[in-house]
């Protein structure tokens, strides 16, 4: 497996609070969950994630906001982390705080739709941050695509270009998503709230790079 543990930084900008913010909402919500019992964690999912069939019949909207910050085991959540600590700050230094906000939750709710498009009769509850990340991995894609990403590779370490980084992974989902759509089977994974979500982060990012936000600011390189 390979992951990413750091990347180019902005210089100056805002300071990313809802991107570190997030982090912190997340390992506590999680933790949290950790102390109920299995049929309590079950409740918690059916109860706060979000149910494609309840949400196509217009039930429990609220969910697709709570998703966002509920993970079904530690793996997810490091993962899901791992990936938000990388990539956001730099999207939340170059627009903003509050633009970063709500672009994040316009991301997530793409997200959650894009899955419920694809599976609209399951039961089965969506819950994680993914998707919300991924739309922050589009924009990231079209607004530092030179940014060099630090991969760990086992315990080896070394430097992609961010294009070449994301453009594999959206690359996966996509295979992925695809073949599931093929067999019917989604699995444990909703690929196509991964792909939706990298969809609307792509046009948000082309937006932010029209609209000026990124003028004066520079990759610092270490």
């Amino acid at each position: 497996m390979i992951f990413p543990i750091g990347d180019d930084q902005v210089k100056g900008g805002y300071l990313p609070i809802f991107s570190y913010g997030f982090i912190g909402i997340n390992i506590v919500i999680f933790l949290i969950q950790s102390s109920f019992s299995p049929g309590q964690q079950a409740g918690f999912f059916n109860e706060f994630g979000s149910i494609p069939y309840e949400i196509s019949h217009g039930e429990d909207l609220f969910t697709v906001l709570t998703s966002m910050f509920i993970h079904g085991d530690w793996k997810h959540l490091l993962g899901n982390m791992l990936f938000m600590w990388v990539f956001a700050d730099n999207i939340e230094a170059t627009i903003g705080n509050s633009r970063f906000l709500l672009f994040y939750f316009l991301g997530g709710i793409a997200a959650v739709l894009g899955h419920i498009f694809f599976n609209m009769d399951s039961m089965v509850p969506m819950v994680g941050a993914s998707g919300a990340i991924s739309a922050v991995m589009g924009a990231y894609l079209v607004m530092y695509p030179a940014s060099r990403i630090r991969v760990l590779l086992l315990v080896f370490p070394f430097r992609v270009s961010a294009w070449l980084f994301l453009g594999f992974w959206i690359w996966q989902q996509w295979t992925y998503g695809t073949a599931s759509l093929a067999d019917g089977q989604p699995g444990g994974v909703a690929w196509w709230a991964h792909i939706a979500g990298f969809a609307m982060g792509l046009l948000s990012g082309f937006l932010f790079r029209m609209s000026g936000m990124m003028q004066g600011k520079e990759l610092e390189v270490d």
